[in-house]
Protein backbone atom coordinates (compact mmCIF):
# COMPACT_ATOMS: atom_id res chain seq x y z
CA UNK A 1 0.00 0.00 0.00
CA UNK A 2 0.97 3.61 -0.90
CA UNK A 3 1.61 5.94 2.00
CA UNK A 4 0.99 9.41 1.24
CA UNK A 5 4.70 10.50 1.02
CA UNK A 6 5.28 7.57 -1.68
CA UNK A 7 1.56 9.18 -3.32
CA UNK A 8 2.92 12.45 -3.38
CA UNK A 9 6.65 11.74 -4.83
CA UNK A 10 4.76 9.51 -7.54
CA UNK A 11 2.24 12.39 -8.89
CA UNK A 12 5.47 15.04 -8.45
CA UNK A 13 7.44 13.02 -11.43
CA UNK A 14 4.61 12.12 -13.61
CA UNK A 15 3.67 15.84 -13.56
CA UNK A 16 6.75 17.15 -13.93
CA UNK A 17 7.42 14.55 -16.81
CA UNK A 18 4.72 15.87 -18.28
CA UNK A 19 4.82 19.61 -18.17
CA UNK A 20 8.68 18.92 -19.79
CA UNK A 21 7.26 16.63 -22.17
CA UNK A 22 4.62 19.34 -23.01
CA UNK A 23 7.26 21.95 -23.23
CA UNK A 24 10.06 19.84 -25.75
CA UNK A 25 7.41 18.50 -27.67
CA UNK A 26 5.91 21.14 -29.26
CA UNK A 27 2.97 19.08 -30.76
CA UNK A 28 -0.32 19.33 -29.01
CA UNK A 29 -2.57 16.90 -31.18
CA UNK A 30 -4.58 14.33 -29.10
CA UNK A 31 -2.71 11.36 -30.81
CA UNK A 32 0.91 12.85 -29.81
CA UNK A 33 -0.15 14.33 -26.96
CA UNK A 34 -1.79 10.91 -26.01
CA UNK A 35 1.32 9.12 -26.65
CA UNK A 36 3.43 11.36 -24.80
CA UNK A 37 1.49 10.62 -21.77
CA UNK A 38 1.46 7.48 -22.06
CA UNK A 39 5.65 7.65 -22.44
CA UNK A 40 5.89 9.67 -19.42
CA UNK A 41 3.43 6.49 -17.22
CA UNK A 42 5.91 4.20 -18.82
CA UNK A 43 8.97 6.32 -17.18
CA UNK A 44 7.05 7.05 -13.93
CA UNK A 45 6.99 3.04 -13.72
CA UNK A 46 10.00 2.49 -14.72
CA UNK A 47 11.37 4.58 -12.00
CA UNK A 48 9.16 3.16 -9.29
CA UNK A 49 10.26 0.02 -10.54
CA UNK A 50 13.99 0.49 -10.32
CA UNK A 51 13.29 2.28 -6.60
CA UNK A 52 14.27 6.03 -8.13
CA UNK A 53 12.25 7.79 -6.41
CA UNK A 54 14.13 9.00 -2.38
CA UNK A 55 10.76 8.28 -0.75
CA UNK A 56 13.24 8.83 2.32
CA UNK A 57 13.91 12.19 1.20
CA UNK A 58 11.14 14.71 1.43
CA UNK A 59 14.05 17.15 0.76
CA UNK A 60 15.45 16.14 -2.62
CA UNK A 61 12.86 18.56 -4.35
CA UNK A 62 14.23 21.97 -2.73
CA UNK A 63 18.20 20.42 -3.12
CA UNK A 64 17.36 20.06 -6.77
CA UNK A 65 16.34 23.56 -6.70
CA UNK A 66 19.41 24.96 -5.10
CA UNK A 67 21.17 24.73 -8.14
CA UNK A 68 18.90 26.40 -10.33
CA UNK A 69 20.79 29.63 -10.29
CA UNK A 70 24.32 27.71 -10.65
CA UNK A 71 22.44 26.51 -13.71
CA UNK A 72 21.97 29.88 -14.98
CA UNK A 73 25.16 30.87 -14.56
CA UNK A 74 26.99 27.78 -16.00
CA UNK A 75 24.69 28.02 -19.34
CA UNK A 76 26.32 31.65 -19.24
CA UNK A 77 30.47 30.37 -18.95
CA UNK A 78 29.08 27.56 -21.93
CA UNK A 79 28.29 30.53 -24.24
CA UNK A 80 31.47 32.01 -23.23
CA UNK A 81 33.54 28.89 -23.52
CA UNK A 82 31.93 28.40 -26.79
CA UNK A 83 32.75 32.05 -28.06
CA UNK A 84 36.28 31.07 -27.40
CA UNK A 85 36.67 27.95 -28.81
CA UNK A 86 34.94 29.41 -31.94
CA UNK A 87 37.33 32.15 -32.41
CA UNK A 88 40.18 29.85 -31.86
CA UNK A 89 39.00 27.64 -34.88
CA UNK A 90 38.77 30.14 -37.23
CA UNK A 91 41.88 32.31 -36.06
CA UNK A 92 44.52 30.32 -36.65
CA UNK A 93 46.92 32.95 -34.95
CA UNK A 94 45.06 32.16 -31.73
CA UNK A 95 46.54 29.32 -30.13
CA UNK A 96 45.92 26.01 -29.46
CA UNK A 97 47.78 24.46 -27.10
CA UNK A 98 46.04 21.56 -25.48
CA UNK A 99 46.94 20.17 -21.18
CA UNK A 100 46.21 17.86 -19.10
CA UNK A 101 45.76 19.25 -15.99
CA UNK A 102 45.08 18.12 -12.41
CA UNK A 103 42.13 20.46 -10.52
CA UNK A 104 41.30 20.25 -6.68
CA UNK A 105 37.39 19.43 -5.89
CA UNK A 106 36.24 21.71 -2.75
CA UNK A 107 32.56 19.47 -2.64
CA UNK A 108 31.60 17.21 0.22
CA UNK A 109 29.47 15.10 -1.94
CA UNK A 110 29.77 12.75 -4.63
CA UNK A 111 26.83 14.30 -6.20
CA UNK A 112 28.66 17.89 -5.95
CA UNK A 113 31.60 16.35 -7.47
CA UNK A 114 29.98 14.50 -10.44
CA UNK A 115 27.73 17.63 -11.12
CA UNK A 116 31.81 19.93 -10.98
CA UNK A 117 33.13 17.37 -13.22
CA UNK A 118 30.07 17.33 -15.33
CA UNK A 119 30.19 21.08 -15.82
CA UNK A 120 33.69 20.73 -16.63
CA UNK A 121 32.70 18.51 -19.59
CA UNK A 122 30.07 20.95 -20.90
CA UNK A 123 31.70 24.08 -21.15
CA UNK A 124 33.60 23.79 -24.83
CA UNK A 125 37.36 23.30 -24.78
CA UNK A 126 37.38 21.16 -21.43
CA UNK A 127 36.74 18.31 -20.66
CA UNK A 128 36.82 15.79 -17.02
CA UNK A 129 38.75 12.55 -17.82
CA UNK A 130 38.86 11.35 -14.51
CA UNK A 131 37.64 11.56 -10.46
CA UNK A 132 39.58 10.62 -7.92
CA UNK A 133 38.92 11.69 -4.33
CA UNK A 134 38.91 15.36 -4.88
CA UNK A 135 40.73 15.70 -7.93
CA UNK A 136 39.67 16.04 -11.05
CA UNK A 137 41.92 15.55 -13.81
CA UNK A 138 40.98 17.57 -16.98
CA UNK A 139 41.97 17.95 -20.63
CA UNK A 140 42.15 21.99 -21.85
CA UNK A 141 41.99 23.09 -25.48
CA UNK A 142 43.79 26.14 -24.57
CA UNK A 143 45.45 27.99 -21.18
CA UNK A 144 42.79 30.04 -20.76
CA UNK A 145 40.84 27.30 -20.20
CA UNK A 146 42.96 25.88 -17.70
CA UNK A 147 43.32 29.68 -15.84
CA UNK A 148 39.50 29.35 -15.64
CA UNK A 149 39.61 26.32 -13.78
CA UNK A 150 42.49 27.25 -11.48
CA UNK A 151 40.68 30.37 -10.91
CA UNK A 152 38.06 28.38 -9.21
CA UNK A 153 34.98 30.09 -10.11
CA UNK A 154 33.18 26.97 -11.22
CA UNK A 155 34.24 25.23 -7.54
CA UNK A 156 33.20 28.31 -5.41
CA UNK A 157 29.78 28.31 -7.55
CA UNK A 158 29.30 24.43 -6.82
CA UNK A 159 30.04 24.27 -3.74
CA UNK A 160 27.81 27.01 -2.84
CA UNK A 161 24.99 25.43 -3.94
CA UNK A 162 25.82 22.40 -1.93
CA UNK A 163 26.21 24.33 0.86
CA UNK A 164 22.97 26.14 0.53
CA UNK A 165 21.25 22.68 1.73
CA UNK A 166 23.54 21.31 4.39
Amino acid sequence: MLDRNKCYHIASLFISLAILWLLLSGHYTLLITSLGLLSVLFVTLISLRMNLLPFDQPETFFRFMKYIPYGFWLVLEILKSNIDVCKRILNPRLPISPRWVTIKASQNSEFAKIVYANSITLTPGTISIDVEDENIDVHALSDIGVEGLEAGDMDKKVSQAEQAYV
